[in-house]
């Protein structure tokens, strides 16, 4: 299981989180901060270590898809830590809505749905109890996961059912057949092809000799063998540490040419006809061999009043998401602590308050500084 997350936490205090000793105590040694506000969101906060949690596991992507050191990785994210602090105050908000409009109880169905569904195939879990038992013998925190799940999920909740069911049903029928005329190349159907696939891994072997014995699977395959047969026997495709070929017989789908982004394969598989079978494509993992099972050519735009529904909600949600959040930052009560006003209220869209200080955890008056009330948003 490939889960990660991080714990959201909650955050009292005056630009930091102080740990709750004797008064004696703390006249002796002074508070211990445990935390720093970043920014106050309403009645809720920002804190550095959620900064911190959301820029390693940005870090640990980017390492992981690059392949780079876990330096490079962080400076990269470091200099874009003003617009992670802009998107975790707009994540805030997202979920404040959320729980504003009552979506809490479907977010949380379609959270135990996703965790159900990311252990399907293990035979030993069937409830809840029994993946977050084995999630904590895996080292990881169930919970922890949960808020990640459950935050990113409200935030898309959120925006479906204020921004993009409203573009969707809000549209017109002269705009849809309107739309369809000027981008009818959008809805032509594309030429596809049915691939299937044999995989010689190059980890611990020789080149040389991986290369041979590709270059005599495509001889046999083009010399009338099962390519099936072929792939079940010497692919070398895992899923979970299991070869897959014995059971997919090498089958990998059936693609729309125009979205195959790998040019390698693209150009592999250009002209072959269904039944043709490419060279060995040199892959960094090792060779690959593809046959084309079936080809379909690509035919005239038809229209379908969803389909363009669906591609004009599309087009306009990014701008139209923009703007909901743009109205959701003005109506709230946002203070971003000092240090980092200067870099992120620009992004925000927000101008520094007339007297700039650092984030404290009592906002202003709602009658001066917020559309709506502080209070009204409660975890």
């Amino acid at each position: 299981m490939n889960f990660k997350g991080f714990v959201r936490a909650w955050a009292f205090g005056c630009g930091a989180l102080l740990l709750s000793v004797p008064a004696s105590a703390q006249e002796e040694a002074g508070p211990v901060v445990l935390d720093q506000v970043i920014a106050q969101v309403n009645d809720q906060v920002v804190t550095l270590s959620m900064l911190k949690r959301t820029m390693k596991e940005a870090a640990d992507a980017i390492k992981q898809q690059r392949g780079i050191t876990d330096q490079q990785a962080m400076e990269e994210v470091t200099k874009r830590q003003p617009e992670i602090i802009a998107t975790l105050i707009n994540e805030e908000l997202l979920v404040q809505k959320g729980k504003e409009l009552g979506l809490s109880d479907e977010v949380e169905a379609q959270v135990n749905k996703q965790m159900l569904a990311a252990a399907k195939g293990d035979a030993n879990i069937k409830t809840m109890e029994d993946l977050n038992e084995a999630m904590k013998q895996s080292g990881l925190d169930p919970e922890a996961i949960r808020q990640t799940l459950r935050t990113e999920t409200m935030k898309n909740a959120v925006l479906g059912h204020e921004v993009d069911a409203k573009i969707y049903y809000g549209l017109t029928s002269e705009e849809i057949k309107k739309y369809y005329e000027a981008h009818k190349e959008k809805f032509a159907k594309p030429e596809t092809v049915t691939l299937s696939e044999i995989f010689l891994s190059l980890a611990g072997k020789n080149e040389a000799d991986v290369r041979a014995k590709s270059q005599q699977l495509v001889a046999e395959a083009r010399g009338g063998a099962n390519f099936g047969e072929l792939a079940a026997a010497n692919s070398e495709r895992e899923e979970n540490g299991q070869p897959v070929a014995p059971q997919t017989k090498g089958k990998l789908g059936t693609f729309q040419v125009p979205e195959i982004t790998r040019q390698d394969v693209a150009t592999a598989i250009k002209n072959l006809k269904a039944g043709g079978v490419t060279d060995p494509i040199r892959t960094d993992e090792g060779y690959i061999i593809l046959r084309v099972d079936e080809r379909t050519a690509a035919g005239g735009a038809t229209f379908n009043e969803n389909q363009v529904r669906e591609a004009m909600t599309y087009e306009r949600a990014d701008k139209e998401h923009e703007a909901y959040l743009s109205n959701l930052r003005k109506e709230a009560y946002i203070n971003v602590a000092k240090d980092y006003q200067d870099a992120v209220l620009p992004l925000l869209k927000l101008n520094a308050p007339a007297t700039a200080s650092a984030a404290t955890s009592t906002p202003a008056p709602a009658a001066k500084n917020s559309k709506k009330k502080p209070q009204a948003y409660k975890p």
